[in-house]
């Protein structure tokens, strides 16, 4: 049956998965790339924007993860772009550029939908959607693949909050953000649910697996 996974989602010892005031040139916020440093030298990541190179290892090892098995994906409005309230400017396609390397369908959940676009071999859907519907949606067009739960925080408390996650790698950072987004309020006993694997990396960072247990 395919599941949903969520990978490769950073947080701060503080709990953050994302700065304070996120804007087009930061979409981290005041976080800047402290929260990713640990991803952008991979071989995955340059792979993955059109590089050679890169390093491997244990992050890299993690950071491929993400792209194994995954037919579809559904995102945070925020992780699409900046802009909050009604779109000011539908002719901007998001962050990802003329070939967003997910190269799958992509439901972008936003209270104020807009219509679909083809950016390379990626498409973006708007929806207003509750997470089992958005689910719904994605599974159907992830072809009998898993389906790839992108972030941000926000959006990952809703769908654990909807007990919907099956896989979900945390990236813990060793940096202190003070403000922000926090991917915890209100997941009191989440462990309970899941069976946990921390693996550290010489990078200083921590991934934290957690697979839900069988019932």
């Amino acid at each position: 049956m395919p599941k949903l996974r969520a990978h490769n989602i950073a947080v701060s010892l503080d709990g953050f998965g994302t700065g304070e005031g996120q804007s087009l040139e930061t979409p981290f916020g005041h976080a800047g790339g402290r929260l990713m440093g640990w991803f952008f030298p991979t071989r995955t990541f340059h792979r993955i924007t059109g590089q050679e190179g890169g390093t491997t290892g244990v992050d890299d090892d993690f950071a491929a993860a993400a792209w194994e098995g995954i037919g579809a994906e559904i995102m945070g409005r925020n992780k699409f772009g900046w802009q909050r309230g009604p779109w000011e400017d539908e002719s901007w396609r998001g962050w990802w550029g003329d070939e967003p390397p997910f190269h799958t369908p992509v439901v972008v959940l936003t209270h104020h939908p807009r219509p679909d676009i083809a950016v390379g071999d990626t498409t973006f859907l708007f929806r207003d959607a509750a997470p089992e519907a958005a689910l719904a949606e994605a599974t159907e067009l992830a072809g009998g693949l898993d389906v790839r739960l992108g972030g941000g925080p926000s959006m990952i408390r809703e769908f654990l909050d909807a007990d919907l996650v099956d896989h979900l790698h945390l990236v813990v950072v060793p940096i202190v953000l003070g403000r922000g987004v926090r991917i915890w309020d209100g997941q009191e006993g989440l462990e309970e649910r899941f069976d946990i694997v921390s693996t550290p990396s010489p990078s200083g960072v921590v991934h934290v697996v957690l697979d839900r247990r069988a019932s």
